[in-house]
Parts: structure tokens; C-alpha cells; sequence
């Protein structure tokens, strides 16, 4: 059965979003909401509630910390037997390599600009095609789940903004060229 909806929510602001200095000294993956992210993913719980109305839903989620948050403050208010919940992996951020210093990540950061997001490779991390890759095994697995005879009304894929962006190129079957234009969503509630 596929689902009728699909909702795509990057997770809220992070430590990450208020202060990139952050990445010289904590993981990428273990960077929390802010106080500003929790209260954007309040504001948007309800409007997921009456987007879902008490349908069935699959959430799939990036296992990082500040998305997991996200994901425990939306369910608050929704219907718990109705929700199949799984981790994956595949859906995470691109990943940064080791810490370095913020100077260091600000170079990076201009030479991608320059060079482009998706081919660009980060030292000691990945490129744009590289959560590409990742991102078609996903979708490949979506679809194999909708082939179950219980598989939820709607999906839910709570994950970041570059793999949200490439999960749009792969389900709209668009160009580097187009991905390439797509704008990162900001905040939650930008999405409903």
C-alpha cells in the first residue's frame, strides 16, 4: 500500500544552527536542539497532529541526537498505537569526518560553496553523491515496506537538510543541476 502522505521534517534548530563554532569541539552527531528548536518542534506538533488526524504513520528517523529529539517532542500529542517507529541510519547527515577547528571548517565550507554541494567531497568525510547513494538504498527499502499489507496510511522521514534535499532529487527524479538550487528548509513549520 503506499502511503498518502509523506512528510518530510528536518529536525529543529540545533546547538550547531546558533553556533558553528560548536563543530570544533562536539560531534556532528551528538549536537542537541535549542531551546528555540524544542519550541519550533511544540509549534509544529500540532500542526502534524492535524496533518495525521489519527492515521496510521511510519516514522523512519536519523539516528543523530537532535533529530531523535525532534522526533520525541512531535509524537507527544499523537496517537501511540498508530505509530511504527524505525532508526536508520542511511538517513543521517553528511558526514563531516573528524573535528577540526572552526576556522578549519569555515575554509571547507567556502571551497564546497565554490565547488558545488553534491560532488564536492569533505576531507575526511563524504560528498553530496555519497549520502546520494545512501539515500537510494533508502528509498529502494521504502518501497519494498510498502509492499506489506499493514504498511501505515502516511511516513513520516524526520532527517537533515542536505539528505532531505537529495531525498527530493531522488523522489522527483531531479538533476545535480536542480538539487543544486533547492534551498535548505530552516525551520519545521516552513514545511507544513
Amino acid at each position: 500500500m503506499k502511503p498518502l502522505k509523506i512528510i518530510l521534517i528536518r529536525h529543529a534548530e540545533s546547538e550547531g544552527n546558533i553556533d558553528r563554532t560548536i563543530y570544533s569541539t562536539k560531534p556532528d552527531y551528538k549536537l542537541s536542539l535549542s531551546e528555540k528548536g524544542k519550541s519550533q518542534a511544540q509549534e509544529a506538533r500540532k500542526k502534524l497532529k492535524e496533518i495525521l488526524n489519527n492515521s496510521s504513520v511510519q516514522v523512519y528517523c536519523s539516528p543523530f541526537y537532535r533529530t531523535r529529539e525532534t522526533w520525541n517532542i512531535l509524537k507527544e500529542e499523537l496517537n501511540s498505537n498508530s505509530i511504527k517507529y524505525k532508526e536508520d541510519p542511511r538517513i543521517r547527515e553528511q558526514e563531516w569526518g573528524h573535528i577540526r577547528s572552526f576556522e578549519l571548517n569555515e575554509e571547507i565550507v567556502k571551497e564546497r560553496d565554490e565547488y558545488g554541494l553534491f560532488y564536492f567531497r569533505i576531507p575526511d568525510g563524504k560528498s553530496g553523491a555519497e549520502v546520494c547513494d545512501r539515500v537510494s538504498d533508502f528509498v529502494g527499502s521504502m518501497f519494498r515496506d510498502f509492499e506489506k499489507n499493514d504498511f501505515a496510511e502516511n511516513i513520516i522521514i524526520v532527517t537533515h537538510g542536505m539528505t532531505l534535499r537529495i531525498f527530493l532529487m531522488k523522489w522527483f527524479h531531479l538533476t545535480v543541476e536542480e538539487f543544486e538550487q533547492l534551498k535548505i528548509p530552516i525551520i519545521l513549520k516552513s514545511l507544513f
